[in-house]
């Protein structure tokens, strides 16, 4: 008697995960700070230190204006300068970076519009003004959406697990996006405080050179290697001073930026889960 026998079910495969959309890294700081430390030093030979900045373009003792002044500051101004540049191009960099972050339109128009879809079971259409809005806010709440969704149809968690599950995906969404927005800002941070320190230093050799000048005079100092030294220490505290300035304000203000999308995702994130408990 032939034995029959039954082939096994070939299995599903496993539906694939979408892959996260690919976004921009950002300027790679490793590659950009040793260029425009060039660009810094270039600045202060061949533009400062051009010939035609000084009455004696060979010494280059007597400026003539303010390039040859600025020039006069010693080895510490190419840093500083380097330190700026370094602010402005990152500054830039961020400006850019997180506008594209805070997408299309009014931001709180488009939370005000989230809830009360969600509220109204228009899932679908809440995940469309996800897409229209293109932005950090909208991606996390897209996720969430999209969360929110297939939980509403699962039957074997209990409702507090799905509130759990829907705070954890909401997390998650927000722990991708954040750090894509905060990139770069420790540079600004650091260089807030460095960049005074490097003038510190700018400031302390000039003196050294005026006192030095003092000295060496014994009893009538040299007054214009004192005056160098004394102009040498007050441009490195002028330019640190400065750099430092435009790095505080620029940190505080990406830094505010920030947590004013933090705090629409957490409004947006809130608002799903009052209603998924309200209506599950």
């Amino acid at each position: 008697m032939e034995k029959k026998t039954t082939a096994p079910a070939a299995k599903k495969p496993a539906p694939k995960k979408a892959a996260a959309p690919k976004k921009g890294g950002g300027l790679n700081a490793g590659i950009i700070i040793p260029i425009l430390l060039a660009i810094g030093i270039c600045i202060w030979m061949f533009i400062l230190g051009d010939g035609a900045n000084f009455d004696d373009p060979e010494v280059k003792h007597h400026p003539s204006n303010m390039l040859g002044i600025v020039y006069s500051g010693g080895v510490i101004v190419p840093i500083l300068i380097t330190c700026f540049l370094i602010v402005v191009v990152f500054s830039i960099e961020r400006f850019i970076t997180i506008g594209k972050s805070s997408g299309k339109g009014n931001l709180d128009a488009f939370v005000a519009k989230i809830r009360s879809q969600v509220s109204a079971g228009n899932l679908a259409d809440a995940i469309k003004e996800c897409d229209k809005q293109s932005g950090t806010v909208g991606n996390v709440a897209k996720t969430a959406l999209a969360k929110y969704n297939q939980l509403v149809g699962e039957t074997q968690l209990t409702k507090d697990q799905k509130l759990a599950a829907l705070q954890k995906e909401i997390e998650e969404a927000t722990s991708l996006e954040l750090p894509m927005l905060e990139k770069n800002l420790t540079i600004l941070s650091t260089l807030g405080s460095v960049a005074t320190l490097i003038a510190l230093l700018g400031t302390v050799l000039g003196m050294i050179r005026s006192f030095f000048a003092i000295g060496e005079g014994g009893g009538a100092p040299d007054a214009a290697e004192l005056a160098r030294g004394i102009a040498e220490a007050l441009i490195n505290t002028g330019l640190g001073i400065g750099t430092s300035a435009v790095a505080i304000i620029m940190y505080n203000l990406f830094t505010s930026k920030i947590d004013s999308l933090t705090f629409k995702i957490d409004e947006i994130g809130m608002s799903l889960q009052q209603t998924f408990s309200a209506n599950n």
